[in-house]
C-alpha cells in the first residue's frame, strides 16, 4: 500500500494523543509519539509520507507482519458470528486456539489458561507454582523482563523494576549466564554453564529449597539482550528444579511462535518447563492475548480444587479467532521455516559483516529474526557505548544511531547500549538487506563515539 500523506489527519491525531492519551515507561511532557496512520507486511508509515521499515515488530510481537488478511478476515468472521462471550463457557474460537496451542507446546503442556497479555501470564504461572508447591519464593534473573503487573515487575531483573520494587513478593534474583559479561569471570562457554549453574545451587541452598514456589527464565531473554543459554545450561537448571521440587517456568512471551526458528524457544534446547507463558507472537498482536500452558502434575493440583484466579475476557473470541487464524497462516505459509532460514542466511551473516567494519559493534547475538547488537566505545575492554540504563546527555550516541535509523527508513529496537533486529518472521530477504543497509549507515554516526 502506498502512504498517501495528509499532515492535517496528523497533527488532529497528534493533538487529540498529546491532550488525553498517558503513555507507559515515559515522562509524559518529555515525549513526541510518531503519527502512524497504516501499515501493512514489515512497514508502517507517518501522515507525512516517510515509510519506515519495522524491525522491532511492534514491540517484537508482529510476527506475521500487519495486516495479515487472512487473520483480518478471521476477526471480522468472529465479529459477525460471536463477537464476544463470557470465559466458562466453551466457545469454538477459544476450544480451538488452545487445540493448536497445545500441540505445539513441547511435552505434556496441554491445558491452556488464557490472559489477556504477557505481563497476566507471568502473573498466573507464578500463582499456579505457589499453590501447587505451597512454599511463597520465586528466583528468577537480573537480566530479564517479565511483564508490569505487580508480580511481574516484582520478577523483572531490569530497572523498570525499581520503582515498583516492594520488597515483599517474595523475589530473589541471581545472575544468568551472559559469556560478553560474564559476572563469573568465565573464558568459556562450557565454565559461563557450569559457574552459572552453581550459582544458582548456591543462590537456593542460602535461600532454603523448600520455601522456593518456582525458577522462572525467558528461555532467551529478550529487552534484556537476547542473550541465548549456554549448551547444557536450561537442562543443568531442569535438574536443579526437579532435584528440590521447584517449578520451572519459561518464558516465552516474545520468544515464541517462531521469532527464534522453532514454535518455542525451548525446542532449540529439548527442554520442558512445568509451565510455559506465551503472548505476543501467538496471534501477531492483531488482539490482546496471552495464556499458560500448564502441564499434567499441575492442572491435575487443580482438578477438584478451584483454582483462585480469572479474567473476564479470558479466551476473548476475537482474539482466539486471531490466533486460529495465525497459527494457520504460520503453518500453511512456514513462517517458522522462514524464520529459521532468515537468521541463518541473511540477518546472521549480514549482522556479523557489519561487526566486522564497524568498531562500535562489541557483539552480535542471535538466533531466527531475534538478534542484538551489543555496542560498545572500546572493543577490548568492551565498555557499553552508553552507561546502564542511561538518560538525557548520557544517553546521547544511542539516540543519535536512533535517529539515523529513521533518517534512512528503519524503525530500530533500541535499549541501553544495544540495537536489536526483530523484524517479522515472514520478513523477506530483499526487506532484510533494506534492514541490514540502513543499519550499515546509522553504525557509522555510532563509530563517531567509540574511544
Amino acid at each position: 500500500m502506498t502512504p498517501h500523506p495528509d499532515p492535517q489527519a496528523g497533527a488532529a491525531v497528534k493533538a487529540a494523543d498529546r491532550a488525553h492519551v498517558f503513555h507507559s515507561w515515559s515522562a509524559q511532557g518529555l515525549i513526541d509519539p510518531l503519527a502512524v496512520a497504516g501499515a501493512e507486511g514489515s512497514y508502517f508509515w507517518d501522515y507525512d509520507g516517510n515509510r519506515y521499515l519495522d524491525f522491532t515488530s511492534g514491540l517484537v510481537y508482529t510476527n506475521i507482519g500487519y495486516q495479515h488478511p487472512k487473520v483480518v478476515a478471521a476477526i471480522q468472521e468472529q465479529a459477525g458470528k460471536l463477537a464476544t462471550f463470557a470465559p466458562a463457557f466453551a466457545v469454538e474460537a477459544r476450544s480451538e486456539a488452545a487445540r493448536l496451542i497445545a500441540e505445539r507446546t513441547p511435552g505434556d503442556l496441554d491445558k491452556i489458561f488464557f490472559t489477556n497479555g504477557g505481563a497476566e501470564a507471568v502473573e498466573n504461572a507464578i500463582r499456579m507454582a505457589r499453590l501447587h508447591t505451597g512454599r511463597p519464593k520465586v528466583l528468577s534473573a537480573y537480566r530479564s523482563y517479565h511483564g508490569g503487573t505487580a508480580t511481574a515487575i516484582n520478577v523483572t531483573g531490569d530497572p523498570r523494576r525499581w520503582a515498583n520494587d516492594n520488597g515483599t513478593a517474595g523475589v530473589v534474583h541471581f545472575w544468568g549466564p551472559f559469556l560478553y559479561r560474564s559476572p563469573f569471570y568465565s573464558e568459556t562457554e562450557e565454565q559461563e554453564c557450569a559457574r552459572a549453574l552453581q550459582h544458582l545451587e548456591d543462590t537456593i541452598a542460602f535461600e532454603g529449597p523448600a520455601t522456593i514456589a518456582a525458577i522462572i527464565l525467558e528461555t532467551i531473554p529478550g529487552t534484556a539482550g537476547i542473550m541465548t543459554p549456554p549448551p547444557g545450561y536450561l537442562a543443568g537448571v531442569r535438574e536443579i528444579c526437579d532435584r528440590y521440587g521447584i517449578v520451572f517456568v519459561l518464558d516465552e512471551v516474545m520468544a515464541g511462535f517462531g521469532r527464534t526458528g522453532k514454535w518455542f524457544a525451548a525446542d532449540h534446547f529439548d527442554v520442558v518447563p512445568d509451565l510455559l507463558t506465551f503472548a505476543k507472537g501467538v496471534n501477531s498482536g492483531y488482539v490482546p492475548l496471552g495464556g499458560v500452558a500448564i502441564s499434567g502434575a499441575i492442572a491435575e493440583t487443580f482438578a477438584t480444587r478451584p483454582y483462585p484466579g480469572g479474567l473476564t475476557y479470558s479466551g476473548h473470541p476475537l482474539a482466539c479467532a486471531a490466533a486460529v487464524a495465525t497459527i494457520n497462516v504460520m503453518a500453511e505459509e512456514k513462517v517458522v521455516d522462514q524464520a529459521a532460514h532468515t537468521g541463518e542466511t541473511v540477518l546472521g551473516p549480514g549482522l556479523r559483516e557489519l561487526a566486522e567494519r564497524h568498531p562500535s559493534v562489541g557483539e552480535v547475538r542471535g538466533t531466527g529474526v531475534f538478534w542484538a547488537l551489543d555496542l560498545v566505545r572500546d572493543l577490548q575492554t568492551r565498555e557499553p557505548l552508553v552507561p546502564y540504563n542511561a538518560t538525557g546527555a548520557a544517553n546521547a550516541p544511542m539516540a543519535a544511531f536512533a535517529a539515523a535509523c529513521k533518517k534512512n527508513g528503519l524503525w530500530p529496537f533500541v535499549n541501553m547500549n544495544r540495537t536489536h533486529a526483530v523484524p517479522p518472521c515472514n520478513i523477506t530477504e530483499a526487506e532484510a538487506k533494506e534492514g541490514l543497509a540502513a543499519l550499515d549507515a546509522a553504525l557509522s554516526v555510532a563509530d563517531e563515539h567509540v574511544a
